[in-house]
This record gives structure tokens, C-alpha cells and sequence, in this order.
């Protein structure tokens, strides 16, 4: 394995990181807001909080797919047509969020409303259940032949871990949302995210256990990787009760922070448990391996340089558009007047 294999893998995971940062935070206002926003009103803000910045969170998502179909483009045919299925209902939640955001805001008619705002739910919940069933059904091993092609049956796909990983990753996202409106709100809004968080960080803590144990028990990663898997998986919890903490304490900031820190560990430990393999194989002679699944040097050469310029634009890009955000929102017109 070359150096820019390496660091194209670990890119991958940073990108991957980001997404579940900052977008958690979107699918997780998105959900909340069949929850705690109760009128038009609230719920319009609600859409209104994330409503800067989910383009540009998504954007996350994109790139990662686009640096895994160039840098390593076996792993992106293997995992893309394995699981297209899959994929395509990511796709389809993430566009019937997106266009609710317009069609929510011009509808005329009440029904119209609450049919966008009700696929803005659906839409904020389906994309990461399906990313987390995808991730944590991968990583027990697929049915993988000697070309790389996956030959996936229902119970590959669907079973307890990957049900279990769904799950804790839209719960782990719903709280993370709740986190970002107490942070971007003031009023009825971010009282009940807070006592709706105070319900679900012990539910949470439940469901790390169980989510623990099977990737104990399912996955190779505690047998081939056991100090850094068990070192991760402590710091996803570490995290989880630095959320909870910020909650009880009413510190917004650290609960954001301890929550989606606690995402981006668990997208850690998937690719700590993943290397040196892009693909894990039932038969672990057909495993796919990073060195093996990667563009020519040359072209990870060009990547390189590429990135080495326009990631600091974008950076810079990125944390403007929040800084210019940073004012928290009233949960209803009449405070904004």
C-alpha cells in the first residue's frame, strides 16, 4: 500500500465524518420536527434553522462519492452496484427533503403544508436509516466473488446488526438535531428539543450497549483490531455522556459537540475496522483491499494537488456561511417583529 492510498482512504473517512457531523444535525431537525414543532408556524422555523445550510452539508455525501469512485474505483463499483437498491432510497429521501424545503414554503393550501412538511420527516428519517443499514450490513462480510461483484440476499443486507445500526444512527442523528435547535433557537422550541433529549440520551445509552456487543460478536473488528476497536467504541460513548452532560447542564454548545463527535465515531470505527480492506468478503479470500482497489498513481498524484488547492477555499467558504448564521431564531413571528 502506497502513501496516497492511505491518505485517500483516510480523506474518504474524513469526508464521510463531516457528512454525519453536520448533516446529522439536518436529519435530526428534520425528524424533530414531527415531534416538537406543533404548529405551521414552528415547524416553518424549524426549516427555517437548517435552511442555510443543508446544501452545503450535503455536498459532504457527494464529494465522498465522488473521491471513492476516483481514488479507489473498484470499491465504488463493488459497493454502488452491490447495493444500489439501497442507494437509490438514500437518493430518494434526500430529494423529497430537499424540494419540501420550496414546496412547504409556496404551498397554498394548509394540506399542501403538512404534506411537505410531513415529507420533510420522512425524507430527514429515511436517508441515514438507509446509510447505516448499508455501512453495518457491509462490514460483517457480503457475498463477494473473485471480479469484486456483490451477490446480496435479503438477510445480507437486513439482520440484527444492520437493524440495530440503522436505528441507533437516526436516534443518534434525532438527538444531535435536538442539540442543534437549542443551540439556533430561543423559546417553546428549544425547551421541549431539551426535554425530549433528556427521554432519549438514556435510551441512547441503552441501545450503545446492544450496538456494542454486536459488533463484538458479528464483525471481525475486536478480533483483528481489539485496543483501537474497543478505544473507539469508548469514545463514542465518552461522547454520548458529554451530550447528555450538556443537556442536564444546559451547556448547547457541548451537547452539539458530544453528539456529533459521537457520530463521527462511529464512522471511525468503521473504517478503523474496515483497513486495509475497502470491501469485507463472506470469503476472506476475495476480501478487496485498498491496495489493490485504487486508481494509478498518477491519478491520485492529480487528486492530490487538486484537493491541496480548492479544500482551503472551500473551508473558508464553509465556515463563513455559518458564521453569518450564528444568531438563534425565535420560535414564532411575533418575537422576530
Amino acid at each position: 500500500m502506497s502513501v496516497l492510498q492511505f491518505i485517500w482512504f483516510i480523506l474518504i473517512c474524513v469526508l464521510f465524518v463531516g457528512f454525519f457531523f453536520l448533516e446529522g444535525f439536518d436529519f435530526g431537525v428534520g425528524m424533530a420536527s414531527g415531534i416538537i414543532a406543533q404548529t405551521d408556524e414552528e415547524k416553518s422555523v424549524m426549516l427555517g434553522i437548517i435552511g442555510p445550510h443543508w446544501v452545503v452539508n450535503e455536498t459532504w455525501l457527494v464529494t465522498a462519492g465522488g473521491a471513492m469512485f476516483a481514488s479507489f474505483p473498484m470499491w465504488y463499483a463493488s459497493l454502488f452496484s452491490g447495493y444500489y437498491i439501497m442507494f437509490l432510497l438514500v437518493l430518494v429521501g434526500l430529494i423529497i427533503r430537499g424540494v419540501s424545503f420550496e414546496f412547504a414554503n409556496h404551498a397554498e393550501t394548509s394540506r399542501g403544508r403538512h404534506f411537505w412538511y410531513n415529507t420533510f420527516v420522512i425524507g430527514s428519517l429515511l436517508a441515514p436509516l438507509m446509510l447505516c443499514i448499508i455501512f453495518f450490513s457491509m462490514i460483517q462480510g457480503v457475498p463477494i466473488n473473485g471480479n469484486g461483484d456483490l451477490s446480496l440476499g435479503f438477510f445480507d443486507v437486513i439482520n440484527w446488526l444492520s437493524l440495530v445500526g440503522g436505528i441507533a444512527g437516526v436516534l443518534m442523528s434525532l438527538i444531535h438535531g435536538l442539540n442543534y435547535v437549542r443551540l439556533s433557537t430561543t423559546g417553546i422550541l428549544r425547551e421541549r428539543a431539551e426535554n425530549l433529549n433528556r427521554i432519549l440520551y438514556p435510551v441512547l445509552f441503552v441501545g450503545e450497549v446492544v450496538f456494542a456487543l454486536l459488533v463484538f460478536f458479528q464483525t471481525d473488528f475486536f478480533k483483528e483490531k481489539f485496543t483501537s476497536s474497543l478505544i473507539i467504541t469508548l469514545l463514542i460513548v465518552v461522547m454520548s455522556l458529554l451530550g447528555a452532560w450538556g443537556v442536564y447542564k444546559q451547556r448547547e454548545g457541548w451537547s452539539l459537540i458530544g453528539s456529533g463527535l459521537s457520530l463521527a465515531f462511529v464512522v471511525i470505527l468503521i473504517f478503523n475496522g474496515l483497513f486495509p480492506r475497502v470491501m469485507i468478503a463472506t470469503n476472506p479470500v476475495h476480501d478487496i483491499l485498498i491496495k489493490d482497489a485504487s486508481s494509478s498513481p498518477t491519478a491520485l498524484k492529480v487528486m492530490t494537488v487538486v484537493v491541496c488547492i480548492l479544500l482551503p477555499i472551500v473551508l473558508i467558504y464553509f465556515i463563513w456561511s455559518y458564521w453569518i448564521f450564528t444568531k438563534r431564531t425565535p420560535s414564532h413571528k411575533k418575537a422576530m417583529e
